[in-house]
């Protein structure tokens, strides 16, 4: 072989290595791109996702990484199965393919709490229903035994009326979260809503000295006056449970009414215990020692139907509900 032949042979080796070279960092490039592609979907997937091969976890995503601990809840002997971590319930999956596992925990806890949210309020709308009518008759009952009390007698009437008013407010509440808020809009005067409220807290009993503050009630807006009455008694009744669940011997309880920035603003305060912000707008959860955990879940529900909104801030405590003109 003469001295080109070899430098011709060298130079299409020189190509070659070359071509494979580029070819190689094509094949690098193609597979890092699958692979950065299949972490994106499982990433994406919203569920916990672990590969094992017996006791070596070989794949996680974030989602797994940060519930590491429910690897030690589930069963391996079971394919499907459904677990609680805290305050989460998990459907969890395993698949086999050869020597691994594929393990996917999803979060099933948003269709738990609904199902859950379901069945207490069927329950609660037959009970309301079934107590309504009886309610009603006693209440009557209250009413004329209360025009025939004596002095002695009348302060004991008043108690009862005010626990009966309590009831009736109750199923009042029940029926309208389980049949859903409707709202009948008309224009009335501010100053309408504020006698509501007041008649309303009138009603309501408890045991401490407690100021009430109604401020700045003048105006006109078109809203659902009978559904804001009960939104803001919720709100109300609430204060003054967290003052009687609070070690002082007195309290103050405010609403007040500010129109800014084109909307109708009402901010609702009090002195008493403050609240866990986790459970106040939840259905049938509460913190307090009287409550059914309903008036406010329901007042979102009454101010979302006015395309409205509810916020907390806890120091200090204040409510503020706030509607579009």
């Amino acid at each position: 072989m003469n001295e080109n032949s070899i430098q011709n042979t060298l130079k299409s080796l020189i190509d070659q290595t070359y071509q494979v070279e580029e070819q190689y960092k094509a094949l690098n490039h193609s597979y890092e791109s699958l692979r950065e592609f299949t972490r994106d979907i499982i990433e994406s997937m919203g569920a916990a996702i672990w590969v094992r091969e017996g006791d070596k976890i070989k794949l996680a995503n974030t989602m797994a990484t940060k519930n590491y601990e429910i690897l030690s809840l589930i069963d391996p002997a079971k394919n499907a199965q459904e677990i609680q971590f805290g305050d989460k319930f998990y459907a969890v999956k395993i698949t086999k393919k050869d020597k691994n596992e594929i393990i996917l925990a999803t979060d099933i806890s948003d269709e738990k709490r609904s199902a859950r949210l379901v069945s207490m309020g069927a329950v609660a709308a037959h009970l309301s229903h079934e107590i309504r009518n009886p309610i009603g008759s006693i209440s009557l009952l209250t009413s004329t035994l209360l025009k025939r009390a004596d002095d002695k007698s009348r302060p004991i009437v008043e108690e009862i009326r005010k626990a009966i008013f309590r009831v009736e407010r109750i199923i009042k509440a029940t029926l309208l979260f389980t049949k859903g808020v409707r709202i009948n809009r008309a224009i009335f005067s501010l100053g309408a809503l504020k006698s509501a409220c007041e008649a309303a807290v009138s009603q309501y009993a408890y045991s401490k000295e407690i100021k009430f503050k109604f401020e700045n009630f003048e105006g006109e807006m078109n809203a659902d006056l009978d559904l804001l009455e009960l939104v803001f008694s919720n709100f109300l009744f609430n204060a003054i449970d967290a003052i009687e669940e609070s070690e002082d011997e007195s309290g103050e309880v405010a609403l007040r009414y500010a129109f800014e920035d084109g909307r109708h603003n009402f901010y609702i305060s009090d002195t008493g215990v403050k609240i866990d912000p986790s459970v106040v707008f939840e259905p049938f959860k509460t913190t307090k020692l009287k409550g059914n955990g309903l008036g406010l879940a329901l007042s979102v529900e009454i101010i979302n139907a006015h395309k409205g909104s509810i916020s907390l801030q806890n120091e200090p405590k204040v409510f503020t509900v706030s509607l579009p003109a």
